[in-house]
Order: C-alpha cells, then sequence, then structure tokens
C-alpha cells in the first residue's frame, strides 16, 4: 500500500509511449512477468502501459528505464514508431525460432526503420525500385526463372555474376543491416515491408561471402513475390531458394561453367565466378539434369566430410554500406549522432548500434610483440 501510494504521489508520465516500453523491453528478451518481477508494478499494469490503456507515474518509468537500461527520456513520445508484426516478416525458419527470439529481432528493425526515418529528415536515400512482381498459387519453375530474370532487368543487372547483391539492394532503396551478435543465431536472415522502406536484416554469424550473397538474394526473393503471403511455410522458403538460384546465376549463363561430372576444380573456379557456394552449385548441376542422382549423392557426401567452412573461401560476407555513408555525410555537414538521438528521442547507443549494422565492416589489424 505504501509503496503503491508513492508512485500516485510522483505523477503520472502524460507523454508516455507504449510502444516504447514493449519495444525497450523486447530488445532485452524480456517477458512481460519477467519484467514486472524487476519493478513495483504487475505484469497486467505492464501489458496496459504498452497498449496505451493505462500511463505510468515518474517513480514506475524511473524503475522500467533503470530495469531496460535506457534513458527514462527514452519513453516519452517522440518521432513515431512503426510496428513491425511477426505476420509481416518472413523469417528463414519461423518454428524452430523461439518467440522472444523473433520478438526481439523484429524490435531490432522497429528501431531500424525509426533510425532511417530521421535520417531521412537530413539527406535523401536512393528511391525505392519497383520490384513487386507478386506470384499466384504456386508457379511453376519456368515462372521461378521468368521472375528472377524480370527481377534482373529492373535492378539493371547485366549479364553475368552480380558484382555485389547487398551494395545492389541498397543502390535500388532497400535498407540492408547486419543483426546484432545478441540476436539468437536460430532467427537467421529475415525481411519485411511492414515499414515506409523494405528491410533486409541478415546474420551475422554465416562469415562467407557466398552465404551472405544467396541470403540477400533469398530476401529480395521475398519481397519480389510474397508481400501478401502468409510467412513461414517451407513452400515460399522454397520458392525464394529457387529464386535466388536463378537472380545470381541464371540457368543458360551457368550451365557452360558447371561440369558434367564430379569435377571439384571445375566446381572451384565457378564458385569463384558465380560467388556461390559449392554446395548451391552441386545442387544446381544436379537440378539442370547435368549429373546424376549418383553423382550427385556421391558430391554431397564429399562435403559433408570435408566439413565447414568450405574449400575455396571468397572472403568477408558482403557488408551493407548505405547507412555508414549517409551518417558520413551528415558527420561532414555538422550533423552528427547525437543530433540524430535528440531527433528522434532515440539514445545514441541504439542509434550507434543501427548505423553500424548498416555500414561497411573493416578487418582488424592485430599485433603481437614476441617477448
Amino acid at each position: 500500500m505504501l509503496r503503491a501510494r508513492r508512485r500516485r504521489s510522483s505523477g503520472t508520465v502524460v507523454d508516455f509511449d507504449g510502444r516504447r516500453l514493449s519495444l525497450a523491453r523486447r530488445l532485452r528478451r524480456l517477458q512481460r512477468t519477467t519484467l514486472a518481477a524487476k519493478t513495483s508494478v504487475t505484469a497486467a499494469a505492464v501489458t496496459q502501459f504498452e497498449r496505451g490503456t493505462a500511463r505510468p507515474t515518474n517513480v514506475v518509468v524511473a524503475e522500467f528505464a533503470l530495469a531496460l537500461g535506457v534513458p527514462a527520456d527514452f519513453f516519452r513520445q517522440g518521432r513515431p514508431i512503426e510496428p513491425v508484426p511477426a505476420s509481416g516478416a518472413h523469417f528463414r525458419s519461423l518454428r524452430a525460432t523461439p518467440a522472444i527470439a523473433r520478438e526481439q529481432a523484429l524490435a531490432f528493425a522497429e528501431i531500424a526503420l525509426a533510425v532511417v526515418d530521421v535520417l531521412e529528415q537530413y539527406v535523401d536515400l536512393p528511391s525505392v525500385t519497383d520490384i513487386v512482381e507478386p506470384i499466384d498459387g504456386e508457379p511453376t519453375p519456368d515462372q521461378l526463372v521468368t521472375t528472377a530474370a524480370n527481377t534482373r532487368k529492373r535492378l539493371g543487372v547485366e549479364p553475368g555474376p552480380v558484382p555485389h547483391v547487398v551494395r545492389l539492394l541498397e543502390a535500388h532503396g532497400i535498407v540492408v543491416l547486419r543483426l546484432p551478435p545478441d540476436v539468437d543465431p536460430r532467427v537467421d536472415a529475415f525481411s519485411t515491408e511492414a515499414g515506409h522502406r523494405p528491410l533486409v536484416l541478415l546474420s551475422p554469424a554465416k562469415d562467407d561471402r557466398a552465404r551472405s550473397r544467396f541470403d540477400a538474394a533469398h530476401e529480395l526473393g521475398h519481397l519480389v513475390m510474397h508481400q501478401d503471403v502468409e510467412p513461414g511455410s517451407k513452400i515460399i522458403e522454397t520458392q525464394a531458394h529457387q529464386f535466388a538460384s536463378e537472380f545470381l546465376a541464371p540457368t543458360p549463363e551457368l550451365e557452360p561453367d558447371l561440369p558434367r561430372k564430379v569435377d571439384w576444380d571445375a566446381l572451384l573456379q565457378a564458385k569463384t565466378k558465380w560467388g556461390l557456394s559449392l554446395a548451391a552449385l552441386v545442387y544446381r548441376a544436379h537440378s539442370i539434369g547435368l549429373w546424376t542422382e549418383h553423382a550427385y549423392r556421391r558430391a554431397n557426401q564429399h562435403l559433408a566430410a570435408q566439413g565447414y567452412p568450405e574449400q575455396g573461401p571468397l572472403g568477408p560476407p558482403e557488408s551493407p554500406y548505405l547507412l555508414g555513408a549517409a551518417t558520413t555525410l551528415l558527420s561532414e555537414a555538422g550533423t552528427t549522432l547525437e543530433h540524430l538521438a535528440t531527433a528522434s528521442r532515440l539514445t545514441l547507443d541504439q542509434i550507434t548500434e543501427i548505423v553500424a549494422a548498416g555500414s561497411e565492416t573493416k578487418p582488424r589489424l592485430r599485433l603481437t610483440v614476441t617477448p
């Protein structure tokens, strides 16, 4: 009773934003019951605050700030934060991903859209190219080939390998980010069009150029074909895989580079040229009809025995560039990340994390001194 009276006497926060409480809680991977246990309110009260049906007092807001590691001002109304519902995001392994991990990843996407929104108040980012080509029912393999070819034309891709998939998406207005390391690796890559710009989020766990390229092309497939399709089914994931394969290496162009029997030297040459993994090339050689079932199984057994990483590494994953370049441009004009944090009422740490996730990674030089 005494604690409740103290809370009431501290005054209600009239400009409290419940969405920001939900955002901060999900970023910390906390259930409402867990957050309530760290404060003096109930889980039911947390729900009411998040939904906007009740407002907390200053004391309770201070408790939330301490429990969630953000300043109390973060919970006050600022620039609107667009929700990204699970139904509007294509997760690669929906059933294998814990709900709390998905919620953390979606919260990160919401913060990212808010950062992009405030950035666009200061700098013009590339306009979004119309790439949408919805599919009806279950398309035939030939239809998926045509869709991939049409997408290459819309994005201005010349014949041959795509030089840099991530930069291509960014050049056409799609924001690409790496998920932060603390997100459950089972989340994998995902994409969404729930906000004002298409957003692709790549897994930081895949330290491989071929896999990062394929993931980016896979998510592009969802953005092209699956705008109004319920996410998560194996059918649409298979369609996105087939799209990615054809987008990265159209069959008529790839086929001359594939050996007619298992030849690892030839496959390594094709891997270097097309930026595809050996596993993907083995699959294509079989699906095109160049290899027998026996040759396909034997090649996969060899790859399994070799383990990961594959032979013939192509270098580090493709990195985003857009947000890092935009903030560098702003910095040169006198607008700092602190200005962006003030304008959006996001924390400086949040702004910094999103910009880093959308910036080119550089190898670190480590020096050791031998005694």
